[in-house]
């Protein structure tokens, strides 16, 4: 039998939830600044442009991941402590 959750804690996992989609978003955006950084410094050529805007977004993608991934593991460890 499962047990019933109450109000506070819905609502404890939904703001947990939105912060960790928020904070997700920032870090894959300051990781595709990162890698796509040198971009404003020298002009690699059509071909380096496309990997280095490709290798951004798979870092963006990994980083959001590994962050909400990071924060709700850290809030179910908290619960159950």
């Amino acid at each position: 039998m499962s047990p019933t959750r109450s109000q506070a804690d819905r609502d404890a996992m939904t703001v947990e939830i939105g912060f960790a989609l928020l904070t997700g978003v920032f870090v894959a955006a300051l990781a595709f600044g990162v890698v796509v950084s040198p971009l404003l410094f020298v002009d690699p050529g059509r071909t380096w442009t496309g990997v280095l805007l490709a290798a951004a977004g798979s870092a963006a993608g990994v980083a959001f991941v590994w962050r909400v991934v990071r924060v709700l593991r850290r809030f179910a460890g908290r619960r159950s402590a």
